[in-house]
């Protein structure tokens, strides 16, 4: 400050010797101008000298961390900050305290700095962010509803200062009548709050994370989590359309996470067909016959055969009623063979519950289901190989004597209608002939 203070007292005479009306505003006009040049050349210095040096060493480094905060722009941002706090030290050193610029130009360098520090604190919370995406520990964390609230909290923050250098007045003061504010606070930032606390309990309770297959019907969400934010989760259906959920919605709704599916390595297949109920009956030697030369289902068809006839020896019974005594059923053999056919497929799970179950009867046909898993969780290759099967139940289904049961269709009512007229036609051909 001395040596300030003696720059001016020679500076001073000088031009109050040449030009001594205007000495004062020549003086500050002067000081303006090296203000104005320092400030240039520490700009030049700072982003086409260092940054861009310190750049080009990130660009060709691997660190993720050099990658990244030079994508959000942290050390520009910072490098702003760094010159309006030069600017300031530099208006209280040239310009006396009696200057009527000296308050604007502090007052202005103050709101930028707070301005540009809020932009590093983003930048820096962004570029974080984008580090722990690239660590497989960190993506299950909810570090972006983090991040946004310090974003919220620090921009209030900034904002109360911004406001109290204006005004002229202490933050403190401001502070204090903000309790008064609380419950208008509470209501305006009601979701954020809840967003935060819901980000919180998901990734401690492992709920969800960025990937996850999500199912939520209330909210017409099915597809991919894409981003979990403070307030919002975003979820990529399998049509490609974006659906958003609030984030708290996932506490106090239910929803399904299919991760669990994913990392077992099979996904489940539950299809059932309807038998016509009329098409059962008991197999006779020829149906027997027929159906041993199946090489998965002959085992079956001897153990079974076997077991039948040693029953009916053993109770002595007349067998000329086919109500007397144990027979096969074409639909028992063919759950039976099912259930070897599935034993025996290569794309199902071996590991994980596998059977053939009969349902209740229904006005519709006796429900046969298939309960398996696959042993791919891929949606594509899970439907071709579920496709796959049942394409071979309905061909197989009549070499057991046994009909699919469907409502009857219009080309089936077309054809009792030409039925008669094609026997009436039949009939007259013959008595003509």
């Amino acid at each position: 400050m001395d040596e300030v203070k003696d720059l001016k007292g020679l500076i001073m005479p000088w031009l109050k010797a040449y030009i001594p009306e205007y000495s004062a505003l020549a003086y500050t006009a002067a000081v303006l101008l090296l203000i104005g040049i320092i400030s240039v050349a520490i700009h030049f210095i700072l982003h086409r000298v260092v940054l861009t040096w310190v750049g080009s060493r990130a660009r060709i480094a691997r660190q993720v961390w050099r990658q990244a905060f030079f994508e959000r722009k942290l050390f520009n941002r910072l490098a702003l900050t760094l010159q309006g706090i030069i600017i300031y030290i530099q208006a209280g050193l040239w310009l006396s305290s009696s200057s009527v610029l000296l308050p604007v130009i502090q007052t202005m360098t103050n709101l930028w700095i707070l301005l540009y520090g809020l932009l590093s604190l983003f930048s820096l919370l962004d570029a974080l962010l984008d580090i722990f995406k690239q660590k497989p520990a960190m993506r299950n964390f909810p570090f972006r509803g983090i991040f946004q609230s310090v974003k919220l909290i620090a921009s209030i923050f900034i904002g109360l200062l911004i406001i109290s250098t204006l005004i002229g007045k202490s933050p403190l003061i401001l502070l204090s009548g903000l309790g008064a504010m609380t419950a208008v606070l509470m209501l305006v930032f009601k979701d954020p709050i809840l967003g935060l606390v819901a980000g919180i309990q998901l990734s401690a309770n492992d709920m969800l994370s960025v990937g996850d297959w999500l199912e939520m019907s209330k909210y017409g969400a099915d597809g991919a989590v894409i981003d979990i934010g403070l307030t919002t989760v975003k979820v990529q259906n399998w049509d490609n359309t974006i659906t958003t959920i609030p984030t708290y919605a996932l506490i106090s709704d239910s929803f399904k996470n299919w991760r669990g599916m994913s990392e077992s390595g099979g996904r489940r297949i539950k299809r059932s067909l309807l038998v016509d109920s009329s098409s059962v009956r008991f197999l006779d030697e020829e149906d027997v016959r027929r159906l041993q030369r199946a090489h998965l289902l002959a085992p079956y068809l001897e153990q079974k055969i076997q077991e039948v006839s040693r029953y009916n020896s053993e109770q002595q019974l007349d067998l000329s009623s086919q109500v007397n005594g144990r027979r096969l059923t074409n639909l028992g053999t063919f759950r039976a063979y099912l259930d070897v056919f599935l034993k025996h497929h290569p794309d199902i799970h071996q590991q994980m519950t596998l059977m053939v179950r009969q349902l209740a009867p229904t006005a519709n046909g006796i429900p046969m289901e298939i309960y398996a898993f696959t042993n791919t969780t891929s949606w594509v290759k899970y439907e071709g190989i579920q496709s796959d099967i049942f394409d071979h139940v309905f061909a197989v289904l009549q070499e057991f004597g046994l009909r699919v049961h469907q409502a009857p269709s219009g080309y089936d009512m077309r054809s009792l209608g030409r039925e008669p007229a094609v026997e009436a036609e039949q009939k007259g051909i013959r008595q003509a002939g």
